[in-house]
């Protein structure tokens, strides 16, 4: 595989394009709506949030989805029409419609995403009247600005596209992705979007996409919480000019590791972004009777606000960790467990071991790491990438007032 530039738009056949609306606040010109559009009909596949309490767009696009293939996505950040009931719908609906139609397309070909505030209505007063302006701007090498529009309280926009050979054709494969607040396994809290010029067959694509997700964005986490919004949207439009990838075959083995490492590039660069984090933390769980063991132990020590509190003050403190691999519900034995800090031992079977401390403060210290903990019980693994938990994030998160002031001024509230 090779690096390239262009982000979603660097697949052949596919155009981009951003513009401004002032959807957070008319004051602020940024990039916040964005369109990918596919010049030839797309196989399609989507993962969403598993939160109970979904966005409008979410349940659209779901539908879409179970209905046929996209093959354009239109997404904005600054809201994210959520907890909006009817009203919501009935924008997230003429959202799809608003770049529907100059394109030719029904309104079930539009894929529609949204991030932002939770609870205040669209203010599509200001983004219905720029839907032709944002179909007109379409263009090739215009990816980097869809994964710039829709960043929210990321410090940067996150990108990556590969190509690499598949069958005598070489294939293209590019992603954007935001996040960095809310993230959590079951689908992390961001929007993801993914294109390729392969040709897979739905049933294939829609395989490798829960196959890639599930090593990827659901193996991140940074606060524990889950969004209303969360959404990968994957589509693949066969302009490599390569015949149909057939299921279960070696090229499409080849195309699922190719995907699920775009894939995992983006989610990794989601921790890093995390809001207001300090740590990037690789915990590998080893040794456990069973898969939903080891995800469980991982799980709960990724989670605990006490482990990761302990990792933004440069603490090497395992005795948190072996608390969360106790209470993870999983099947251990605290006589067995050993942990360690980038392979320097912690704790060997349930007690202190020798190293000396600050050889392990020295590790914790450093920006990355990794946390092995081996259950030492049988063969099953797991491994999930996290933050630290800092005070700086607290006050970031403690208020979002200023939404609602803005939401005021529009008549929303």
């Amino acid at each position: 595989m090779t690096r390239i530039k262009g982000g979603v738009g660097a697949p052949r056949g596919f155009q981009c394009s951003a513009i401004s609306c002032g959807i957070k606040n008319p004051a602020v010109q940024r990039l916040d709506l964005a369109l990918i559009y596919s010049e030839s009909p797309c196989t399609s596949a989507g993962t969403f949030t598993i939160n109970r309490v979904k966005a409008a767009p979410v349940k659209l696009s779901q539908a879409h989805l179970r209905k046929g293939d996209l093959r354009a996505i239109v997404a904005n950040s600054g809201n994210a029409n959520a907890c909006t009931g009817v009203q919501g719908i009935q924008d997230a609906k003429l959202m799809c419609d608003g770049v529907a139609k100059p394109l030719g397309l029904k309104r079930g070909e539009v894929g529609v995403c949204s991030t932002g505030v939770i609870g205040l209505p669209m203010p599509m007063v200001r983004v219905e009247p720029r839907f032709d302006d944002l179909v007109e701007g379409l263009g090739s090498g215009r990816g980097t600005e869809v994964a710039k529009a829709i960043i929210t309280s990321d410090t940067h926009h996150k990108e990556v596209a590969i190509s690499f050979d598949l069958g005598g054709h070489r294939v293209r494969i590019g992603g954007c992705v935001k996040g960095a607040g809310m993230i959590s396994p079951s689908m992390a809290t961001m929007l993801c979007f993914i294109t390729t010029d392969a040709n897979v067959p739905r049933e294939a694509l829609r395989k490798a996409v829960l196959e890639g997700v599930d090593e990827s964005f659901n193996r991140i986490t940074i606060d524990g919480d889950m969004s209303t919004n969360d959404t990968v949207l994957v589509l693949a439009n066969g302009r490599s000019g390569m015949p149909p990838i057939r299921r279960g075959s070696a090229l499409c083995k080849q195309f699922r590791e190719a995907l699920r490492w775009v894939m995992l590039e983006l989610a990794q660069a989601v921790v890093r972004d995390g809001e207001r984090v300090t740590k990037f933390v690789t915990v590998e769980v080893k040794g456990a009777r069973t898969y939903l063991d080891a995800k469980q132990v991982a799980e709960a020590v990724c989670k605990s606000a006490l482990v990761k509190s302990s990792w933004n003050g440069g603490d090497p403190n395992w005795g948190r960790v072996l608390h969360a691999v106790g209470y993870s519900r999983a099947r251990i034995r605290e006589e067995l467990v050993d942990i360690s800090y980038d392979g320097k031992a912690a704790c060997l079977g349930g007690l202190q071991a020798p190293t000396a401390m600050d050889e392990l403060r020295e590790i914790a210290a450093k920006p990355e790491f990794k946390i092995e903990i081996n259950l030492n019980q049988g063969d099953a693994e797991y491994v999930m990438y996290s933050s630290d938990l800092s005070p700086e994030y607290i006050d970031f998160n403690r208020s979002e007032y200023a939404y609602w002031k803005q939401a005021r001024k529009d008549g929303l509230v």
